[in-house]
């Protein structure tokens, strides 16, 4: 959807870790009117991104005539001073503004240059219409909002100690500067002290100042309660990005809570911060202090910090411009890392920051981005471009660790970091107010949360009776709303404590509540909830302890997972997965009721982690490319426990949650083979998994050939055979052997077997698969591990065996693939015309998703008979007013089963074997210069030919021979839009119909 809503709730005050679109929850006060409030729509603008065709510094290599190359040379950074620098930038911005007065606009809100080449601008659909068909543009794409998808985790991941990575290796960050795209930072944070050399980043001589550090343009640009002096030796930079919101008047009318200035309002962005490059051994305040020192995962790096998110009244949004404004100017100021805990496309290899991040990388940047929080759905994770890290999220072993003991003496143990306390025990749904909202009461909802994330508002937004709760410990149910929301609605009715149970299950966390609290499992919580209905329930919170000796790592529930939606299965996402539940780091004060540290959940949180990880790396091996230290961090990554000890990696369902595997970073210091790639590999796989702009001359890549660490196929007809290369990075000669483990019901062979390679060798193989007894459309797990000598590297590998490899949609005749040997058909559906009904539809004023209540909509009622195969209801540009947006949406009875939100009016819903009913189709007017006509074009195909198209296929399929599908058609109507589909039979296992559309 092009309107992304953001479900991260506010309270009263600061809340922490809660599981959602975003990582954490942030704060309210308590009607301030100078404060986040809630009930707010996921914010929009009239911005556009785009894309031009000349390459950007990092990239140029001096073909202009009069331009000499910018391209820095391999171990250098890009110098945004250097005079072919500049020239070439003002070159750039000139075809830009070029560009945008072609289309008769004239407010460009930025200009990228340095790893993207384009701008944003504010312009009209029509304009970015009109801008996507001129010469030298490839790609024009409407601004979205995006939502943030900490650290007491060294020791957990081996890195401090006596024998840990950073005494043994010498390896802390040492003047490498990673960034920070994220919500700003906390300067005064003793995170980021500079005042000892030993614990900070001030030079012992006191000569070095960061202004002269090799390859460093940042600067630490001044505004709203932050001054040019408030950087140090530590925190090196800070910027901030705010046009997406209308500059500095745009957020001052919109979020006046929030800094106009990179200070951080809610402490995600110091959170993140703090756990990549943190300083060593800061001794954690306030209700943290329990957990002793904190430390990041590189403490002498360097931090640099870019906002580009800021705290809206439903959680924090981050709009893709600002965003792509950051990652152009961190590379250009010279980081090293980037770390993106923000959410991202999962189907868009091109989307404007994949693109910015395929630069970065080619200028020797390495970028690590958070997976997602939407586990435990599956094809949920996002960020899928190869040349980055997505991260997952995973437990650790560090935990609180409590319990609540019933006046019936059964004791629940759960996650907790409570001082004791006993008292009466009243499950919230019997200590409401009257009128109170049953769902609000069961969820403990505070007055500021009711009414919000789909949730009633009720008969009173205040639910809980002070009445009733003064004093007693209450049962609170885990949903929706924050955690920590929910004991501060405990608090403010009087309530001295609370059990909050999950429903379903979920993680268990051990936050810094309002009122002592623990979290139990579901089944706890609903035994304790039976004994709370009981005459004279009492209940003892008991004193909480902190645990080092927690099962771990384990998949977080929250954590987005694969199989990967873009590039048809053919890229395994995620690539590892780090610590991201109960993590502790630093944060910014107004965000945290005046904590200076706090625990979040999240892959905003495991993805810090490797880019504190990367930037060690870049320390001890500075001419290893963002592959190579990639490839490292998975080739030498361990298992998960979900499926207990020893972990079945075989399991793809475990490799779609943990990728290659949880960070192991002693061995990755030390992989002695990495799997690199670099510009042309990615061209070519761009370009043959999502062709577009910029391929001409391109010989595109299978997908899966790419040479990553890891292996996927997503739809094997028969057998395919894939390639790799492996470089020695070791330092001595290395002989390897390959070995394969699951695979089930297929076979795999490696060639050669064997591979010996000098140092600094690369050499390629060939894994060959073949499917024996697999059942089509299900995945089968595995890994390659080449061993020999010290060296040990394992690779894991998902491939879906299919029998039949055809396409989605088609126009005319095709070749498919098969899988199986055995007899084949194909057999026609329709071909049917549109039903076209034609209206009107005005502008609706709220620009809010489309619904059944969106302002002005029309709303059309279809009729959906039994033996619908496929239904699909569109839209077309050519229908509608010049720049006319207009939305579409679908319904049975009051349930959503489609919509459909571009840039433009081309939408379209697809149904598959719809139930039979009656829908309503929404016509949305989102940006509608006052009204404008459309023309609702609706196929409702059933099971039958309808004697137009004359459909030719093979008797018979052979593996992995290419079978041609024939189309022929007759008796079609001058135009009018006809659709079909053909049907495959023969054997099980055979894929969903091919589309035929036909426009005549």
């Amino acid at each position: 959807m092009r309107k992304q809503q953001l479900a991260r709730p506010f309270g009263l005050t600061v809340v922490a870790a809660v599981i959602g679109l975003g990582s954490i929850a942030l704060p309210v006060a308590a009607a301030t009117g100078g404060q986040p409030g809630s009930n707010k729509a996921a914010p929009t603008n009239s911005a556009y991104i785009v894309q031009m065709a000349d390459m950007p510094v990092s990239a140029y290599k001096g073909d202009i005539k009069g331009y000499n190359a910018t391209k820095p040379r391999k171990g250098q950074k890009i110098d945004p001073n250097a005079p072919a620098v500049v020239s070439y930038m003002a070159y750039l911005s000139a075809k830009h503004d070029r560009a945008l007065a072609g289309v008769g606009a004239s407010k460009k809100l930025y200009t990228y240059g340095y790893v993207f080449n384009g701008f944003a601008a504010d312009l009209s659909p029509a304009q970015a219409e009109k801008m996507a068909q001129m010469p030298g543009v490839l790609a024009v794409t409407k601004d979205v909002a995006r939502s943030r998808d900490t650290a007491t985790t060294p020791a957990f991941l081996g890195l401090s100690g006596p024998t840990g990575v950073w005494a043994s290796t010498g390896a802390t960050g040492e003047n490498v500067v990673i960034g920070i795209v994220d919500g700003g930072v906390w300067p005064e944070h003793p995170s980021f002290s500079d005042r000892t050399g030993s614990n900070g980043n001030a030079s012992k001589d006191g000569k070095l100042s960061y202004q002269q550090l090799p390859g460093w343009n940042g600067k630490c640009v001044p505004g709203e309660a932050f001054a040019g002096s408030d950087c140090n030796q530590k925190l090196i930079g800070a910027r901030y990005y705010n046009s997406g919101w209308g500059g500095n008047a745009g957020i001052d009318a919109q979020l006046p809570w929030e800094y106009n200035s990179p200070r951080d309002f809610g402490g995600h962005g110091t959170h993140t911060a703090t756990t990549s490059g943190g300083n060593a051994n800061v001794q954690a305040t306030g209700a943290a202090g329990v957990f002793g020192n904190v430390s990041g995962i590189a403490p002498r790096a360097r931090i640099a910090s870019y906002k580009v998110c800021w705290e809206t009244g439903a959680g924090g949004s981050c709009f893709t411009t600002d965003s792509v404004a950051a990652i152009d100017q961190a590379v250009a100021d010279g980081v090293d890392v980037i770390n993106f805990s923000i959410s991202g496309s999962r189907t868009n290899f091109r989307d404007p920051v994949e693109i910015a991040f395929l630069f970065a990388a080619d200028a020797g940047i390495f970028v690590a981005a958070s997976a997602g929080n939407s586990g435990p759905t599956t094809s949920t994770v996002a960020h899928p471009g190869p040349w980055l890290t997505t991260v997952a999220a995973g437990t650790h072993n560090r935990d609180g660790a409590g319990s609540v003991t019933l006046g019936n003496g059964v004791t629940y143990p759960g996650a907790s970091v409570a001082t004791p306390v006993s008292a009466p025990l009243i499950d919230a749904m019997a200590a409401g107010l009257p009128g109170a909202n049953p769902t609000n009461l069961a969820l403990c909802t505070t007055a500021e949360d009711a009414g919000t994330a789909g949730l009633p508002a009720g008969a009173s937004t205040v639910v809980l009776d002070p009445a009733k709760v003064a004093g007693k410990i209450v049962v609170c149910q885990r949903g929706v709303t924050a955690r920590v929301n929910k004991s501060l609605a405990v608090q403010q009715a009087g309530g001295v404590g609370m059990v909050l149970f999950n429903s379903p299950d979920s993680s268990l966390n051990a936050d810094f509540h309002f009122v002592p609290t623990v979290h139990v499992s579901q089944a706890s919580g609903l035994a304790i909830k039976t004994y709370a209905a009981t005459a004279g329930a009492t209940a003892a919170i008991a004193k909480a302890s902190i645990v080092t000796n927690a099962p771990a790592p384990l998949t977080a529930s929250f954590s987005s997972r694969g199989p990967l939606l873009a590039g048809n299965g053919d890229m395994l996402k995620p690539d590892l997965i780090a610590p991201g539940q109960d993590v502790l780091a630093g944060v910014a004060p107004p965000g945290n009721s005046g904590r200076l540290f706090d625990l979040y959940s999240g892959t905003s949180m495991s993805s810090p982690h490797v880019a504190g990880l990367a930037a060690l790396f870049k320390q001890k091996f500075p001419s290893w490319s963002p592959m190579a230290i990639k490839s490292a961090l998975m080739t030498t990554g361990t298992d998960v426990l979900d499926g207990g000890t020893p972990a079945p990696n075989t399991n793809p369902v475990l490799i779609f949650r943990q990728g290659a595997g949880h960070v192991s970073p002693a061995a990755a210091m030390n992989p002695g083979l990495v799997y690199d790639a670099g510009w042309n590999d990615w061209i070519s796989f761009l370009c043959g998994v999502q062709p577009g702009g910029g391929c001409a001359g391109v010989t595109p890549m299978d997908p899966s050939n790419l040479n990553v660490a890891s292996i996927a196929i997503g739809d094997m007809a028969g057998n395919q055979t894939v390639t790799r290369r492996l470089t020695n990075v070791s330092g001595a000669p290395v002989t390897v052997s390959a070995a394969l483990t699951g695979l089930t019901g297929m076979t795999a062979t490696v060639t050669p077997a064997t591979l010996t390679l000098q140092p600094g060798e690369t050499k390629p193989f060939t894994v060959a698969f073949a499917n024996v007894s697999a059942v089509p459309g299900s995945y089968a797990g595995g890994q390659l591990t080449w061993s020999g000598g010290a060296v040990k590297v394992r690779s894991p590998i998902v491939v879906r065996p299919v029998a039949l490899a055809a396409p989605a949609q088609v126009s005319g005749s095709y070749s498919v693939t098969f899988g199986y040997n055995g007899p084949f058909s194909a057999t026609a559906r329709g071909l049917v015309p549109a039903v076209l009904t034609a209206g009107t539809v005005s502008d609706d004023p709220t620009d809010s998703s489309c619904s059944l209540e969106s302002p002005n909509a029309q709303k059309i009622a279809v009729a959906v008979p039994a033996d619908t195969t496929y239904a699909r209801f569109s839209l077309f540009d050519a229908d509608v007013s010049a720049g006319a947006d207009i939305d579409l949406c679908v319904f049975a009875g009051t349930t959503l089963v489609g919509a459909s939100g571009t840039g433009t009016s081309a939408e379209e819903v697809n149904l598959t074997n719809p139930t039979a009913g009656s829908y309503t189709v929404v016509v949305q007017g989102w940006g509608v210069a006052g009204s404008s006509p459309f023309k609702l074009h609706t196929w409702l195909l059933g099971n039958t030919a309808a004697g137009n198209m004359t459909v030719t296929a093979p008797a018979n399929a052979v593996v992995s021979q290419i079978g041609q599908i024939g189309i022929s058609t007759s008796g079609l109507a001058a135009g009018t839009k006809y659709l079909g589909s053909v049907v495959y039979g023969g054997t099980s296992g055979l894929p969903a119909p091919t589309i035929v559309r036909i426009d005549n």
